[in-house]
C-alpha cells in the first residue's frame, strides 16, 4: 500500500512538475507571436504570426531572435511591429545579462541560490508557500519584490521617437490636457524670448521625457544650481567626450584650427579647436588684445596646443590667411616637421569673391542692383504690388562683411527680372505719382536695360562654382580637405566654358582665381587628400594623373613616415588603389566610391 502511495505520489509530483514547467515557459512574451506544432516524428515546428514563415527545430529563444532581427542563427522577421521587435531585443539582453551574472546568495531569494529572479517571478504562488511560514514568507517576498522592481529591465520601446506607438495613457489623455501642456511650454519660450528653433535640439525631447518619467512634483533646478553644480557636472561630461576623442587622435591623426575673431567689446580673440573624423572639440579661447600678434607670439600659442594634443597626433594646422599666421605656420613646421600648415579654404574663397567684386564691371552691376533694391523696399506701394505676384520671394540684400552675399544678391535680383519689368511697364505704375519722379527714371533705365541683365547673368554664372565650393568648404557634414583641388579645377574650367574658351574674356577672372590658388591653397596636403578621395580617383574626367598630385602625396608620405620600408608599402598600396586591383575592382567598391568620406 505504501509502495502504491509512493508510486502514485511520484506520478503526481511528476505531473505537477511538468505543469509548473509548462506554466513557466508559456509566460515568455514571445509565445504570443508564434504558433507551435508537434509533428508525427515528435519534432516541433514554429509558425511566426507576423510573416507566416515556418521554422523547424530550436526553442523559444531562437524564435525570439527571429522577432528581434538578430541575424546568424535565424532570419529576421520583416513584418514585426516596432514595439514587438524592441521588446524581444530587450528580453534577449536581459536573459544574456542574467546568464553571465554571478549567483547571489542574498536572503531575498527564498527558493535558494540556484533560482534566478526571472524564474522566481514565473513560479506559481502555491509552490512557493508550501512548507514555509506565511508571515516570514510575506516579509521576504516583499523584500524580494522591491529588489526585483529595481532590477526589472525595460521591455518597452521609447514612445517619442519616429514610428513608435503611443502609450495607452497618452492616448486616453484629453485634448484639453494636451493643449494645457503645449501652452505651458510655449508660454515659457515666449516669456524668456528663447528662439523657436530650440525645439529642434536633440536634447529637447530628452528633457521632456526625463521630466515625464519623474512624474508630478518634480522641481526644476534653481538659478544657482544651473550656474554652479550642474555646470560643473556638464563640464566633466564634456571632458569625457573630449577624452574619448584622444584615441582617435592617436589612431587617425587630427587637425588643429586657430580662428581669430573680434567680439562686440572689440577684444581680439583666438579660438583653438581640434578636428578629427569623430568630431570637432573646442579647446580654449585666448584674449590676444594686449599682445603683439607677430609670428613668434602666435607660434608659441600653437606650440602650447601642440604639446597638449601631442605632436605625433597632429597632421595639419589651419589658420587665417594673414602673413603673420603664415609665418607662424612655417615656424611651427620647422619645430615639428610632421605638421603641415595651410590657410582656411573658406577664407581664401571669400577673398577670391572679394577680388572679383572689386572689378569695375562687377562693382557697377552691384551699385545698380543696390539702387533697384533700395527703391523697391523704400516704396510700400511698389512692394505691395510685387508681393501679390505669384511665386514672389523677397530680394536678398548684400551683407557688409560677407563677399559672397554680393553675388547672392545679384542672383536674387536676376530671378526677379520679369516681376520688376512687369511692374515698371504696367498701367498701374504709369498712372501712379512715381512715374514722373526723377529718381524713378534712373531705376527705370536700369530695369529696362538689356545689357544690365545679360551682364548679371554672366557674373552670376562665373561665381556660381565658387559659391558652390564655398558651401562645401564651410559645412560640418563631411571633411572638405579632399575637395579643394577638384573644386578649384572645376571652377576655372566652368569660367572658361561660360566665355566659350575665349581667353580675353575669361582671363581677368581666372587670373584672380589662379593668384589666390598658387599663393595660398596649392598645398601638398590638398593634393594627397584629393588623390585619396575615391569620388575623384575613379572618375575618368578627374585630374589625378597630373604629376603634381602624386608629388604631393609622396611628399606627405615622406614627411609623416620616417621608415623607408613603410614608405614603400604606402606607395605600393596607392598603386593598387589607383589601378583598382583586388577587392577594389568589385562593382560594390566602385559604386560606393561616390558616397564614401575620403578621410
Amino acid at each position: 500500500m505504501s509502495n502504491m502511495d509512493s508510486s502514485s505520489g511520484g506520478q503526481k509530483s511528476s505531473s505537477t512538475s511538468n505543469s509548473v514547467s509548462s506554466f513557466r515557459s508559456k509566460t515568455d512574451p514571445a509565445w504570443a507571436h508564434f504558433k507551435e506544432d508537434v509533428g508525427n516524428d515528435g519534432k516541433r515546428s514554429w509558425t511566426c504570426l507576423h510573416c507566416n514563415n515556418v521554422w523547424r527545430g530550436g526553442g523559444i529563444n531562437r524564435m525570439k531572435k527571429h522577432l528581434a532581427g538578430r541575424k546568424g542563427d535565424i532570419a529576421s522577421c520583416k513584418k514585426v511591429p516596432y514595439d514587438v521587435r524592441y521588446q524581444m531585443e530587450q528580453s534577449l539582453k536581459a536573459f544574456e545579462e542574467k546568464s553571465v551574472a554571478p549567483i547571489s546568495f542574498e536572503d531575498d531569494n527564498i527558493d535558494g541560490p540556484h533560482m534566478t529572479n526571472l524564474e522566481e517571478e514565473m513560479h506559481p504562488p502555491h509552490t512557493q508557500t508550501r512548507g514555509k511560514d506565511k508571515s516570514s514568507f510575506g516579509a521576504a517576498s516583499q523584500k524580494g519584490k522591491r529588489k526585483r522592481d529595481e532590477k526589472m529591465p525595460n521591455f518597452f520601446a521609447p514612445r517619442t521617437i519616429v514610428g513608435a506607438q503611443r502609450s495607452i495613457k497618452s492616448v486616453l489623455v484629453s485634448k484639453e490636457a494636451l493643449l494645457n501642456v503645449d501652452m505651458s511650454i510655449a508660454r515659457f519660450f515666449y516669456d524668456t524670448c528663447i528662439p523657436i528653433n530650440a525645439v529642434n535640439s536633440v536634447y529637447f525631447q530628452q528633457m521632456v521625457d526625463a521630466i515625464a518619467a519623474v512624474g508630478p512634483g518634480y522641481k526644476a533646478p534653481k538659478y544657482n544650481e544651473l550656474r554652479t553644480n550642474l555646470l560643473g557636472s556638464m563640464k566633466k561630461e564634456v571632458q569625457l567626450v573630449v577624452d574619448g576623442y584622444r584615441s582617435v587622435w592617436e589612431e587617425r591623426g587630427c587637425t588643429i584650427m586657430a580662428d581669430g575673431w573680434q567680439d562686440r567689446s572689440n577684444r581680439q580673440l583666438i579660438n583653438f579647436l581640434v578636428y578629427c573624423k569623430r568630431g570637432t572639440s573646442f579647446v580654449r579661447s585666448v584674449d590676444a588684445s594686449d599682445i603683439v600678434k607677430n609670428a613668434t607670439t602666435l607660434c608659441n600659442l600653437f606650440v602650447e596646443l601642440v604639446e597638449w594634443v601631442g605632436s605625433n597626433n597632429i597632421v595639419h594646422l589651419v589658420t587665417d590667411n594673414g602673413a603673420n599666421y603664415k609665418a607662424a605656420g612655417v615656424l611651427l613646421h620647422d619645430k615639428y616637421p610632421s605638421i603641415k600648415w595651410s590657410p582656411c579654404a573658406a577664407h581664401c574663397l571669400n577673398l577670391i569673391l572679394g577680388d572679383i567684386g572689386k572689378m569695375e564691371l562687377v562693382s557697377n552691376l552691384t551699385k545698380k542692383a543696390s539702387l533697384v533694391t533700395k527703391f523697391v523696399y523704400n516704396h510700400a506701394f511698389l512692394l505691395a504690388w510685387l508681393r501679390k505676384r505669384e511665386g514672389w520671394t523677397e530680394i536678398v540684400r548684400p551683407g557688409p562683411t560677407r563677399f559672397a552675399t554680393t553675388f547672392i544678391a545679384l542672383k536674387s535680383i536676376l530671378e526677379h527680372q520679369h516681376d520688376l519689368q512687369a511692374f515698371f511697364t504696367s498701367k498701374t505704375f504709369k498712372d501712379s505719382r512715381y512715374f514722373k519722379d526723377k529718381k524713378t527714371s534712373v531705376v527705370l533705365a536700369v530695369v529696362l536695360d538689356t545689357k544690365f541683365w545679360s551682364d548679371c547673368t554672366v557674373v552670376v554664372g562665373v561665381v556660381a562654382p565658387l559659391i558652390r565650393m564655398l558651401h562645401i568648404m564651410d559645412t560640418d557634414r563631411r571633411p572638405s580637405v579632399g575637395y579643394v583641388y577638384d573644386g578649384m579645377y572645376r571652377a576655372k574650367k566652368a569660367i572658361k566654358n561660360i566665355f566659350k574658351n575665349k581667353k580675353k574674356f575669361y582671363k581677368p577672372f581666372t587670373s584672380i582665381v589662379k593668384t589666390r590658388w598658387d599663393k595660398q591653397l596649392r598645398r601638398d596636403i590638398h593634393a594627397a587628400a584629393y588623390l585619396l578621395n575615391p569620388a575623384f580617383a575613379y572618375d575618368k574626367f578627374n585630374m589625378c594623373t597630373k604629376k603634381e598630385i602624386m608629388d604631393g602625396f609622396v611628399e606627405m608620405v615622406t614627411t609623416l613616415i620616417s621608415d623607408r620600408s613603410v614608405q614603400r608599402k604606402y606607395i605600393d598600396e596607392v598603386a593598387i588603389y589607383q589601378d583598382r586591383l583586388g577587392s577594389l575592382a568589385r562593382q560594390l567598391a566602385i559604386d560606393s566610391s561616390k558616397s564614401m568620406q575620403s578621410v
